[in-house]
């Protein structure tokens, strides 16, 4: 008999207007890597919060270890050995690195930082990581965040671990040590729950895959005996054959110009954005992208350097200076960057263009309304009512509300930071849609993502960063992985 630490039997959770999950059953082995597909609003958060007793299920039963439980605690969860990494992280900013790895454990009698730092350093050693364990967290990249999360997990003796996009935040050189982490621990007979959008990781590490589609249940395919064409296909019940549309439009004229910026680490920075196009901004993570991007938008301070639209010099000190400007911005971060979780759809929409709005400091209700249902339809937005809390939104549909939010201000430039980061194939093809539909009616676009196969799809242009600096710049025939990768790492 297979070896089942983990069994799901007709799981259903409800929520107002929607089913989160219907009568779900799904069995995990010990010691094996099971990965977790479904487009966004497919219901693997939910899922995954009922493993760890975060929320409660309406019926149904989850046996772990032999022991069955219809109404699991976050305690009970953790005492089997549940432990979750989210796609948010849950650190303690202001606790060094060691302090948030043993945060709730004994080390004597008394606090001992000198235990803390002797146990931390045995576990990266274990995980084969090198991190200054008295460094505060809140001064460290998304990257090693990860690495600080996992560890936690580690320190605790997890049988169960859930990985929820682990690898968004990591460069491919990151992900890698991530996978021999995996490994490790999967041959020390812990189970990985294992949630991706990437495909090719899914084929690399798991061992076995299922999808979920509308809150159902569809299917558990073997690694070895499915493909990802078969698997999006499950996954949206459609076949998708097309990766990257096609752009049958010509690019224009030159709208904005950057000259010699310095700024947010960023150094002699020099690029050109023209009407209709597309320009790729690739690097390692902490190359300087998204400072870049903070920078022209007035988000963080630029020291020296210009900024010119359609040739005119321009001032911007605060994110209404871009805005007024004709440059939108949709952030790395749509949790603590681009929205605002606990306020409604309607509102996170129409924020940013307040003042298109209103009349005599009075919101036009009416107006404001007809916005928002505009965009949710031109973005496919799934909720029951614009007046649901954004924060219960699954992540893809917060993305498009953050997408709405900046395309509501009617800005000529778009910043796309990691515009697919966290997203379903699916809504991925939406967004790309999106982004050719705007270019082909003159919007130029500066896009930043860490996702190779997007880069290369999508971008006209290339530029690399290497240190803050531009190592590079790449026409669309002189594209490829290696070159691009040689460039980030300052290989000229």
């Amino acid at each position: 008999m297979e070896d089942i630490i983990l069994s799901i039997k007709n799981i259903t959770k409800r929520y107002p207007g929607v089913v989160a999950l219907d009568k779900v059953s799904i069995d995990f082995r010990k010691g094996e890597v099971h990965a977790l597909l479904g487009e966004n609003g497919a219901g693997k958060s939910t899922f995954i919060k009922a493993i760890a007793g975060a929320i409660q299920a309406d019926a149904g039963e989850i046996i772990i270890n032999g022991k069955s439980y219809t109404h699991l605690t976050p305690h009970e969860a953790k005492t089997e050995g549940v432990e979750v990494i989210y796609q948010e992280f849950n650190l303690m900013e202001s606790l060094s690195v060691a302090e948030n790895i043993c945060f709730g454990e004994k080390t004597g009698k008394l606090v001992s930082f000198k235990e803390m730092e002797r146990k931390s350093k045995e576990i990266f050693d274990l995980m084969g990581v090198s991190l200054d364990l008295k460094k505060q967290v809140r001064n460290l990249p998304s990257s090693q965040k990860q690495l600080v999360e996992i560890a936690k997990s580690v320190s605790r003796n997890a049988k169960i671990l859930i990985m929820d996009e682990p690898s968004a935040p990591l460069s491919v050189a990151e992900i890698d040590k991530m996978f021999d982490i995996v490994r490790k621990l999967k041959a020390k007979g812990v189970t990985i729950i294992y949630i991706s959008h990437r495909m090719e990781e899914i084929f690399e590490i798991a061992d076995r895959v299922t999808v979920l589609r509308d809150g159902k249940y569809i299917a558990t395919k073997a690694i070895g005996q499915t493909s990802i064409k078969e698997l999006i296909s499950l996954m949206v019940g459609r076949e998708l054959n097309q990766t990257y549309p096609d752009k049958n439009y010509p690019i224009g004229e030159t709208i904005m110009e950057i000259k010699h910026l310095y700024g947010n680490g960023d150094e002699d920075i020099n690029l050109s954005l023209r009407r209709g196009e597309i320009l790729g901004l690739a690097g390692l993570v902490g190359c300087g992208r998204t400072e870049l991007a903070r920078v022209i938008f007035g988000a963080d301070k630029m020291d020296k350097g210009e900024i010119l639209i359609h040739g005119k010099k321009v001032h911007i000190h605060l994110p209404k200076d871009a805005i007024r400007n004709g440059i939108g911005l949709i952030p790395e971060d749509r949790k603590l960057q681009g929205c605002f979780l606990e306020k409604q759809i309607r509102w996170n929409i129409s924020i940013a263009n307040i003042r298109e709005l209103s009349s005599r400091f009075i919101i036009d209700g009416k107006k404001e309304t007809n916005q928002a249902s505009t965009y949710k339809d031109l973005l496919n937005i799934k909720t029951p009512s614009l007046e649901q809390m954004t924060k219960n939104l699954s992540g893809g549909n917060q993305q498009k509300v953050v997408l709405a939010k900046t395309l509501a201000t009617n800005s000529e430039i778009l910043i796309f930071d990691e515009p697919t980061r966290g997203i379903d194939v699916g809504a991925k093809h939406e967004i790309y849609n999106l982004m050719i539909d705007l270019a082909s009616k003159g919007k130029a676009i500066l896009m930043i993502t860490s996702d190779m196969p997007e880069l290369l799809g999508m971008a006209d242009r290339i530029l690399i960063l290497h240190e803050g600096k531009i190592a590079g710049e790449l026409d669309k025939k002189d594209f490829t992985q290696d070159r691009i990768l040689e460039l980030a790492s300052g290989l000229n």
